[in-house]
């Protein structure tokens, strides 16, 4: 299920008309095994709802009263903790924070039948197409190719980067399947969002997300192995307590912020990508 890899990740400048490779080092899993792992570790005492949607909250003395439905039926539930766990469109954040504001993008990832001769990871810039940027991956006999874009013209603007990296080079299949979800960026402090009134945020929800990268999963387990141990300590004010664990986080999170010039600026990532900077050279072995 999970194999660590060393990427030379193929970053692509497309206005600039630039290519550098970059060290990475990733964990390259199966997401969907991985989850129901996750979902294996939980206690047999606790009552799950699987397949059920959350359709409102209410605030309730000092806890929360939850309608959701389950197989086309509608049920309550009360709770004197509520953790909002739901990812980038968290109800339970809209519900705690509704004047809160946050810069997100639709992510778009289509799955090809893999054509490229050698497979490879790539990071694509392309003003055109997005303000963010795009990723490719090689996995499991398929080429994935996906970018945030923004919400406006957001497919359009993905079938068009698709046509452009084909003249680029890159070499698209048959496409098997096609996914898409909302995605934060947070772009200041206030964008991190723990919670209040015994209702605390996880992962995304919370906007624990790399600005830069957008990566998210290494938070979302933090976070929550984080407010675990709060919850289970007992404390008198968890919310506090949960926020104040959380503040290394936040920093580290808001620190890649301040890179993001550096990346997304043209002129900046020009100048970097110009000067070869921890670029990588990669040295073909002719047989």
């Amino acid at each position: 299920m999970v194999d660590p890899q060393i990427f030379a990740v193929r970053t692509h400048d497309i206005k600039a008309e630039l290519l550098r490779y970059y060290q990475r080092f990733y964990i390259n899993l199966d997401r969907h095994k991985f989850d129901l792992w996750l979902k294996s570790l939980v206690p047999t005492g606790v009552t799950r709802f699987d397949d059920a949607i959350c359709i409102g909250i209410k605030r309730q003395g000092e806890g929360y009263f939850l309608e959701f439905l389950q197989n086309g039926e509608k049920a309550t539930l009360t709770a004197r903790y509520l953790v909002g766990a739901d990812g980038a469109n968290s109800m339970v954040r809209r519900f705690l924070y509704p004047d809160k504001k946050i810069r997100h993008y639709v992510a778009i990832q289509q799955w090809f039948a893999e054509e490229n001769q050698t497979p490879f990871y790539s990071c694509v810039f392309d003003p055109r197409a997005t303000d963010c940027y795009s990723w490719s991956i090689s996995k499991e006999g398929c080429f994935i190719f996906g970018g945030a874009y923004p919400l406006k013209d957001c497919r359009a603007r993905f079938d068009a980067q698709l046509q452009s990296l084909r003249k680029a080079g890159f070499c698209f299949g048959n496409p098997i399947k096609t996914e898409a979800c909302l995605v934060l960026r947070p772009s200041k402090p206030g964008d991190f969002c723990t919670g209040r009134d015994n209702a605390f945020l996880i992962g995304e929800a919370g906007g624990f997300i790399s600005p830069s990268s957008l990566e998210g999963i290494s938070s979302a387990i933090n976070t929550a192995a984080t407010l675990s141990e709060v919850l289970n300590a007992k404390y008198q004010n968890p919310c506090v307590v949960y926020r104040r664990r959380t503040a290394a986080l936040r920093l580290k999170l808001f620190a890649k912020e301040l890179k993001t010039p550096f990346m997304y600026n043209p002129i900046l990532r020009k100048i970097v990508m110009k000067s070869g900077l921890q670029s990588i050279t990669l040295l073909e072995h002719k047989k």
